[in-house]
């Protein structure tokens, strides 16, 4: 027979942190605003230190190549296209021509720019477009990638536009990074002030006060701040992406909003039952409080298994994450108590819906009693476990199939289509991609290094030539001499730039066999090692975030169960959203809706992204509802009870947290950049997926599915949780199953 201890959560009086963030809460908000606004000043202007690449992996076969290309034959590498209309014209006019050549002199008299080529200059056939009113001026612009971007900024106006009989638009990579850079920060101040009036708007509805209302907010915005500055001094030391610009809003606003929403519903809880505001405090923290630190480690773990990847555009989102988890956790266990201690009851204050509340008293009187906090929850799960087979086979399944699109999933890499139509760096490589023979950008290209003679060169290049799928070898482009020598062959695959068959091309590439060093680099061959590095890594970055949320989460509940439930249900929880990526952003449904331009492909790193952001947001839902099961299970041993009464209590807060996240996730979403687009809404359908099935439906019926079994241990196990472990009620262990489970207790009737 087991034996269930049963002992009542001690409230005992405030503890060590409650009287430190307690003891002078003015001076503690004072310390805040001070060191938010030298975050404001710290952070200033950092968007403009980062930059907007990040996709490859910087020890790579093909990121060497370029590197070495970029160093020895610059006009190889040319990030920078002057497109010459010439309208009727036509290119070959000899005042076009004339206008064409003063404009690359010009250029190529400008400090920082180098290897300027033209069709003019060339002849090339590339370079020309295939109806004659059109061509090209090619150039590099030298440096890091800020660098050439002050250089391009300085450059464009003075290039683009009319000049004489031609007319001239800047396009090139680096006018594609330059403008999607200023997109995304045009859009995330778009998507800040759509976000926060909505947010603020959903909060007074949540709570009805206006003053508690306004926590959650100023928390969120504390971090957001707070985290720009510290990815300001991370750009000091490393590349930094602009894009996790959008992270650190939609974590700051939601996580912070998250735990502030649970901070404060259980300090207005302490305070309905008659506790003064010191000891709710003390209580708040001891529960809400430690709930909100496990939830804050589990998100910053999912986030920070991004860090094993070899790719900028990853770990920059680990930076923000972890940066904006642990300042919205910080804010809301220190400067929120402090501001509740202050407050008092006036946490109440500028109720905007006593008016409905009368309303529901009155009735309430009619009837004979008032329905009690969160009725409805806990009917609903009475309902969901009165059926639990029922309903844990069709939630499953019906995930699984939401899922199955993922199935077909084709990587790619992000091109200028990320951009709007009428950005006019896009605008240039649409004509390009259009009216150009050839793929631009498509080609692959060897790099030769070592010495050679001219006839082992053309042996070589023969031998490529008659590679399946090669269509043309242009060189070799020669340059140096002695061991110092380097060359490179322009290799033309069939079909897309980037398709599998140009992926096929470069295996076959580096395969072959040559006299001298060879490197393969193009698009192709960056896509193929920015998917060898992210599955070389994705098994260590899944393996951190599965082990260490199973010791968090025993940690908190002391079982061996739960925690196996909760990563097998939150990755359930994700279905959804990725067959909602393959099925809208990479087949293209709904992109007429949505406004942006289907490639056919997902590029490589945003699964891994988004997987690590949805799963840290589920467990913070996790964490909230398995913390209040735990600690009604620690007081009365029922199971079956304990999750009615968490779902009862943490239902309704959870599906609001996730409703506010999803608005700012959405507000994310309608940015003009597809990545963007496709981070912020597929995240939104995963947070409100969590909430409102798997956290409403499959939780409930898999816990009633396995019984008291729930919370069994093996004794070394439960002696290690006795010892390190934490509970929300900050008691000794309750209710543990010490011995083979015993039979479930008769459920009370609900309803």
């Amino acid at each position: 027979m087991a034996e269930v201890k049963k002992a009542l959560p001690t409230g005992g009086g405030p503890g060590g942190w409650t009287r430190f963030v307690t003891a002078r809460p003015r001076l503690s908000l004072l310390v805040a605003l001070v060191l938010t606004a030298l975050a404001v000043l710290a952070g200033g202007g950092v968007a403009d230190r980062m930059g907007s690449g990040g996709w490859e992996d910087p020890d790579a076969e093909s990121t060497y190549a370029i590197e070495v290309l970029e160093r020895e034959f610059p006009a190889s590498q040319p990030n920078l296209l002057l497109l010459v209309d010439a309208g009727d014209a036509g290119v070959d006019s000899p005042a076009v021509a004339a206008e064409a050549r003063r404009l690359a002199e010009r250029l190529d008299a400008q400090p920082g720019v180098d290897g300027v080529g033209s069709y003019w200059a060339t002849g090339s056939p590339a370079l020309r477009s295939k109806d004659g009113h059109e061509a090209l001026i090619a150039a590099r612009i030298d440096g890091e990638e800020k660098a050439a971007g002050e250089v391009l900024q300085r450059l464009a106006p003075e290039f683009r536009g009319t000049h004489g009989p031609v007319e001239v638009s800047v396009g090139g990579p680096l006018a594609v990074r330059h403008e999607m850079q200023a997109t995304i920060q045009e859009d995330l101040l778009r998507a800040e002030l759509i976000a926060l009036p909505i947010t603020l708007v959903l909060l007074v509805m949540v709570f009805g006060s206006a003053v508690a209302a306004v926590l959650p907010l100023g928390i969120g915005i504390v971090a957001i701040l707070g985290t720009n500055a510290v990815l300001r001094g991370i750009t000091e030391f490393t590349d930094v992406s602009v894009f996790a610009q959008n992270l650190t809003t939609a974590l700051g606003l939601g996580l912070a909003i998250d735990y502030a929403l649970f901070v404060v519903r259980r300090f207005r809880e302490e305070l309905a039952g008659g506790a003064d505001p010191r000891t709710a405090v003390a209580t708040t923290l001891r529960t809400a409080g430690r709930t909100v630190l496990f939830s804050a480690l589990t998100v910053a773990v999912s986030l920070a298994a991004m860090l094993v990847f070899p790719q900028y555009f990853l770990r920059s989102f680990a930076y923000a994450g972890i940066a904006v988890v642990l300042l919205a956790a910080a804010a809301a266990l220190t400067l929120l108590p402090a501001a509740l201690m202050l407050l008092g009851d006036r946490v109440n204050a500028l109720d905007l819906r006593r008016l409905l509340r009368r309303k529901d008293r009155a009735r309430g009187a009619e009837g004979g009693a008032e329905a009690p906090d969160g009725a409805g929850w806990g009917r609903a799960a009475a309902l969901v476990m009165r059926r639990a087979p029922l309903f844990a086979v069709a939630t499953a399944t019906g995930l699984v199939l939401l899922g199955l699109p993922f199935l077909g999933v084709k990587f790619g890499t992000a091109d200028d289509r990320q951009l709007p139509v009428t950005a006019e760096s896009r605008v240039v490589q649409d004509q390009l991609r259009e009216g150009f023979p050839g793929s631009p950008g498509g080609a692959l290209t060897v790099l030769a290094e070592g010495q050679a003679t001219p006839a082992q060169y053309a042996d070589y290049r023969d031998r490529i030539g008659k590679l399946d799928g090669i269509t043309r070898v242009d060189g070799p482009v020669t340059s140096g001499t002695g061991e110092r020598t380097h060359a490179y062959f322009t290799v033309v695959a069939e079909g897309e730039g980037v398709g599998a068959g140009a992926q096929r091309v470069v295996g076959e590439l580096r395969a072959e066999q040559a006299p001298f060093d060879t490197s393969v680099t193009g698009a192709a061959a960056v896509l193929v090692d920015s998917k060898d590095a992210i599955g070389e890594r994705l098994p260590w970055a899944a393996g951190i975030v599965v082990v260490v949320t199973l010791v968090l989460v025993f940690l908190l509940t002391g079982s061996v169960l739960i925690p196996v439930q909760a990563v097998v249900l939150n990755a359930l929880s994700l279905t959804a959203m990725f067959g909602a990526v393959v099925w809208v952003f990479q087949e293209g449904h709904l992109s007429g809706l949505l406004g942006f331009t289907p490639t056919g492909d997902i590029e490589t790193t945003l699964p891994v992204l988004m997987f690590c952001v949805a799963f840290g947001l589920s467990m913070d839902y996790g964490v909230f509802l398995l913390s209040r099961i735990k600690e009604e299970y620690d007081a009365t041993g029922d199971h079956e009870h304990a999750v009615r009464f968490g779902l009862r209590r943490t239902g309704g807060l959870i599906t609001a947290a996730a409703v506010i996240l999803a608005v700012v996730m959405v507000a994310i979403g309608t940015s003009r950049v597809t990545n963007t687009k496709m981070l912020g809404l597929g995240v939104a359908l995963a947070v409100l997926m969590d909430a409102m099935v798997v956290r409403s439906l499959l939780v409930p019926a898999v816990m009633k599915l396995t019984g008291r079994l729930t919370w069994w241990a093996p004794g070394p196990l439960r002696r290690l949780h006795d010892r390190f472990g934490i509970s929300e009620g900050g008691a000794a262990e309750t209710g543990r199953i010490s011995g083979p489970p015993e039979r479930e207790p008769v459920p009370e009737k609900v309803g």
